[in-house]
């Protein structure tokens, strides 16, 4: 079963755009990654500076590889330097209704 992850990121306001911007270029790279499903980048409506992703990944190791990757690449280093606080990942898992 597949597993929803949510990457709950708060910005600078000086760096919003340029955070963005990062998430976007890096988006092609995410999708060519094993396991990768799909994903959505959505803005809090009521604080613009509260970034969420909205992903979904074929086995929580996928992403976990993932981020191991992303963070021997430099890439991890990159984004945290343009948030005002620690990111936030969630797994969720669907339950059958």
């Amino acid at each position: 079963m597949s597993v929803n992850v949510i990457l709950d990121l708060h910005v600078s306001p000086e760096n919003r755009e340029e955070l963005l911007s990062f998430l976007t270029a890096t988006l092609a790279d995410t999708r060519a990654y094993k396991g990768y499903i799909s994903s959505v980048m959505t803005s809090n409506e009521d604080d613009i500076h509260n970034i969420v992703l909205l992903e979904q990944w074929q086995q929580r190791i996928d992403h976990e590889n993932y981020i191991t990757w992303r963070t021997e690449r430099g890439d991890a280093s990159k984004l945290l330097n343009l948030l005002s606080s620690p990111p936030v990942t969630r797994y969720l898992t669907t339950i059958p209704t």
